[in-house]
């Protein structure tokens, strides 16, 4: 899907953020009138299943840790979006 997404904002000439680690949880493009930039849209679902996937942490986890060093950076207005 990041392929895609990258095709999409090249086809119109523009750019977006996305975020590390979290490709597979990728589930479209938006665009942000307010702030002029079209933004990556994850789910969140499929975020905290990227973190659990390798063995490494468990749900609970990956929720905390998603929470506290992913959803709450801000990266400017291409920012990506994560959405329930």
């Amino acid at each position: 899907m990041r392929t895609l997404v990258n095709d999409w904002l090249k086809d119109i000439g523009e750019t977006s953020l996305f975020a590390d680690g979290f490709d597979d949880a990728i589930i479209g493009l938006s665009y942000d009138p307010l702030a002029g930039a079209y933004r990556v849209c994850y789910s969140i679902e499929k975020c905290h299943e990227c973190l659990v996937k390798d063995g490494e942490m468990s749900l609970d986890e990956a929720i905390e840790f998603f929470e506290y060093n992913v959803i709450g950076s801000y990266m400017g207005p291409e920012t990506p979006i994560f959405v329930i």
